[in-house]
């Protein structure tokens, strides 16, 4: 019989979870939406936990409820090799090509860039991330001991940081509400919707989902119906904490405006608010919390990605592998973080769509009696409009990259998909898929977790 478990042992799973999700990322994109949604708060927000909470909870819960061993192990309900293509290409993209980089450039982009000379920008930032990714090196080596870095003295140093500058705007607040802007004048949800895509969190899910797993299991829990009891209350605890500093933030940059003006991304409005609390100590303040929350993240994804590395190439060790992405996310953070961006977004549109879908259908599998049909269908449908999101956006910043078939393939569906012109065109063709794989007569997958 397993023994009960006390609060604490979920509430520091979860403060780990928490940990390795909330990055600057999460700081600077909802504090911008505050500003441009203005008194649209509410359906602005709604739409961004959506997308920002909602779906990477989904993620770990289909991890603990499904039992798979990995996200290949999972990916490959669909076939064995889109269990392997989709799972290296999910963590190179959320790994050393995009996103640990980010989390090097961007603390030293906000909290350090606005402070030196532009001709040195790029010496400090070598000499930045080298040291950054020496200390994400060192805390990486032991991925037993996540728990204790992430859980119990990271993230409780970030929130009492946080939680100072969020303090300060309720006792004292900047101003009242101001009018929406852009697509929050009349599109408010949809455009929170959307936003919530950039913290690329719904993809971290089912990285990071394997690691909550282990640490489930160091904590001594190793029935499968308590392992998934314990992902969903670990699973609640952060997601409420996310979604209560979330509102919090938003909150911020909504009552900004009038005291601070607008900026053109998060980071400058975060820079802006704890100068306008704290004068030259504001910077001090904001360098801590974008250095703490980035930290926190960049351990979570060196350590997701090393084990996954170590587990589909089991003659190189874990120790290599975290030296590896930590030199290669080193010598691509020192591209700069507008080239980071610039490069993503067209794999996050392909990878964004494939990734909520798998997660959805791994929560229906039981529905459907886990046939590897629908799996492959809706899979499929799915893909056959990520692939043209991916190849608009990367027409959109390479215009010399465009193909005629594939511009007649968009032309279609901009006249007759419904919803992509928001870019939600692969909902109709999921379902579509899901249909035509239940009619579809295949036998069970053999790695289906009944």
């Amino acid at each position: 019989m397993q023994q009960k478990r006390s609060f604490s042992t979920y509430a520091i799973i979860g403060t780990m979870l928490f940990g390795m999700f909330f990055g600057a990322g999460n700081l600077i994109f909802p504090i911008q939406m505050g500003q441009l949604a203005g008194t649209n708060f509410w359906p602005a927000l709604f739409g961004f936990l959506i997308t920002a909470i909602g779906l990477p909870f989904m993620g770990i819960l289909a991890f603990g409820l499904s039992g798979s061993s990995g996200l290949r192990h999972l990916a490959s309900r669909v076939h064995p090799l889109f269990g392997v293509v989709f799972a290296m290409a999910l963590y190179l993209t959320i790994g050393p090509l995009f996103a640990i980089p980010r989390t090097a450039t961007v603390p030293f982009v906000v909290g350090f860039e606005p402070y030196i000379n532009p001709d040195h920008i790029r010496i400090y930032l070598g000499l930045f991330s080298f040291e950054f990714f020496a200390v994400v090196y060192y805390l990486s080596l032991n991925p037993a001991k996540i728990i204790d870095y992430i859980g119990k003295y990271l993230t409780p140093a970030f929130l009492v940081f946080l939680f100072l500058l969020i303090f300060i705007t309720l006792v004292k607040p900047m101003g009242h509400f101001g009018k929406p802007t852009g697509d929050y004048s009349h599109l408010a949800f949809i455009t929170g919707f959307e936003e919530g895509y950039n913290t690329m969190d719904a993809l971290a899910s089912l990285a990071f989902g394997i690691v909550v797993i282990q640490a489930i299991k160091r904590q001594g829990i190793t029935n499968p119906k308590e392992i998934a009891k314990a992902t969903w209350k670990s699973g609640v605890f952060a997601m409420v904490l996310m979604m209560l500093i979330y509102g919090l933030i938003t909150y911020m940059g909504g009552s900004s405006v009038s005291a601070i003006g607008t900026y053109d991304n998060g980071g400058l409005i975060f820079a802006a608010v704890a100068k306008h609390y704290f004068g030259s100590f504001g910077s001090i303040l904001l360098a801590i919390i974008i250095v703490l929350a980035c930290l926190k993240t960049s351990i979570g994804l060196i350590t997701s990605c090393s084990e996954f590395f170590n587990r589909t190439f089991p003659k190189v060790s874990y120790k290599l592998f975290v030296l590896v992405l930590c030199l290669t996310s080193f010598v691509i953070a020192n591209f700069g973080l507008n080239n980071i961006i610039h490069y993503a977004v067209p794999v996050l549109m392909l990878l964004y769509p494939l990734a909520i879908v798998l997660i959805l259908l791994t929560l229906c599998s039981p529905l459907f009696r886990h046939k590897q049909s629908v799996y492959a269908a809706t899979m499929f449908f799915t893909f056959c409009v990520s692939l043209l999101d991916g190849y608009s956006s990367l027409v959109n910043s390479l215009p010399g990259a465009s193909l005629t078939l594939f511009e007649s393939i968009r032309s279609f569906y901009m006249d007759y998909l419904p919803l992509y012109r928001i870019g939600l065109g692969w909902i109709l063709p999921a379902l579509i898929g899901a249909f035509i794989g239940s009619l579809w007569p295949m036998r069970t997958p053999k790695n289906a977790v009944h």
